[in-house]
């Protein structure tokens, strides 16, 4: 690894999993375009998530990280961003209220549009094709010419990240996500349900808090973190050409971000030590997060903590364990023991989806809520035996009524997946187990205190 960064730097290094662009000549068109573009986040707001990840590295925080698995160009609507918005504030609320500890909440949105792939070749319907690799590459549809990368996306996906960050924005200070609309919160199609019933529970203890502090003298009425959130965007650093388009240098402190997002991480893919993406990441002041998995060694995870955070800045490195329900407690517990006696102030974060992913007997790919939470217990209780923070949980959901993962308090069963499995990639938990699951993590974690 070089000593030396630049943004190109990453450009001498092997770079996994990037599209093979037809023409490079549009390629670096595209990217010269987006480069003259204004930045999508700014410095100021990146550094904001450092020192509230800080407080989740020290225990006296909790990580909410949530989104979709992959955005789509054709579901792209004001509406769509809304609920999505909304369950993430609703299951907030839950763990805010539950634990007694700030959550910090954290989207993979606005920007969250390539995924790697275990092949660059899928077959459809006996006809072999490039693979899918996100809307910013290249089209789902089953067709050769959908399918070739088109660099053109790349600037679609960049107007499309900054037409949702401002309705992020305007929707969180802009009285969307105040406290008194708690009861707002609640979607027609969970309020039905027992975890929207407990939710309801929760809002109205929360509305008689409120109305006790105004009884005792306390000015809720103009105190503003009642009536506005920090929410942060997020994405897999996955295509680097776009990312460092989008690296600016801070004119306050001098130091690189790319401002993209305010948190970048790298996938199980790409998590190489000598290659582009952790190059390309070690030099920017973001957040920066990294997925790690059931054969993650901890002479591993030192030299990534070394690499990425050399500096041991807390909240600077999150650790995404995405482990297995089977795997995750003692895959888990020796590395936490390395990174803890090697003083590494991380972040410890449970993906508890994507390695208990199948395929259900119509070929459907899908999870089941049950071995969800069995990871998430895994995981907490790992850091139970180890005398550490289960410091978030890193999922993907959607908040619309989709029948995409198996399981939860109102059964989603094998028949049921062809109802409504709408995602352009992996599936997702709909609004109902969203809110299930952040109740189960609120009482998990509760009982490892």
């Amino acid at each position: 690894m070089s000593a030396r960064w630049t943004p190109s730097s990453w450009q001498n290094s092997v770079a996994a999993q990037q599209p093979k662009w037809p023409d490079q000549n549009d390629l670096e068109q595209a990217l010269k375009q987006i480069s003259s573009y204004p930045p999508l986040v700014f410095a100021g707001e990146a550094r904001s998530l450092l020192a509230s990840l800080g407080q989740v590295a020290s225990g006296n925080a909790f990580l909410l990280q949530a989104g979709d698995c992959a955005e789509s160009f054709e579901e792209f609507t004001a509406v769509n961003i809304r609920e999505k918005l909304r369950v993430i504030l609703q299951m907030a609320l839950v763990l805010t209220y539950s634990m007694g500890v700030p959550v910090v909440k954290v989207g993979r949105i606005a920007g969250q549009f390539a995924k790697p792939r275990s092949s660059d070749t899928e077959k459809i319907g006996g006809v072999e094709l490039p693979s899918f690799r996100g809307h910013m590459v290249n089209d789902p549809a089953p067709h050769s010419e959908s399918r070739v990368p088109d660099p053109q996306r790349l600037v679609q996906a960049y107007h499309q990240s900054a037409s949702t960050l401002n309705l992020l924005r305007a929707f969180t200070k802009g009285g969307f996500a105040d406290l008194n609309r708690v009861h707002a919160w609640n979607q027609e199609f969970v309020t039905t349900s027992a975890e929207g019933q407990r939710y309801e529970q929760v809002a109205g203890e929360v509305e008689r808090a409120l109305a006790f502090m105004r009884a005792c003298g306390v000015d809720t009425e103009n105190h503003s973190a009642l009536h506005e959130v920090d929410f942060y965007t997020s994405h897999e650093a996955l295509l680097l050409g776009y990312e460092e388009s989008l690296t600016r240098q801070d004119s306050l402190t001098g130091n690189w971000y790319d401002c993209s997002a305010h948190m970048l991480w790298i996938g199980e893919r790409t998590r190489q030590l000598d290659g582009a993406h952790i190059e390309f990441l070690r030099g920017v002041g973001n957040p920066v997060g990294c997925k790690i998995g059931p054969d993650t060694t901890t002479d591993f995870v030192l030299s990534l903590c070394e690499a990425l955070n050399p500096s041991r800045i807390p909240g600077r490195l999150t650790l995404i364990t995405r482990m297995g329900a089977d795997k995750i407690e003692s895959g888990l517990r020796p590395l936490l023991r390395a990174v803890r006696d090697a003083g590494h102030p991380v972040v410890w974060a449970c993906d508890p989806m994507h390695a208990n992913t199948f395929s259900a007997t119509n070929g459907r790919k899908t999870r089941h809520f049950d071995d969800i939470i069995r990871e998430i217990t895994g995981f907490v209780l790992a850091h139970r035996a180890e005398n550490t923070w289960p410091g978030g949980i890193h999922i993907e959901l959607t908040g619309e009524n989709v029948t995409e993962c198996l399981g939860g308090a109102e059964t989603v069963s094998q028949e049921d997946l062809d109802t409504r499995y709408e995602t352009v990639c992996d599936p997702r938990l709909n609004a109902r187990q969203s809110l299930d699951l952040a109740f189960r993590v609120a009482e998990l974690i509760r009982a490892a205190k």
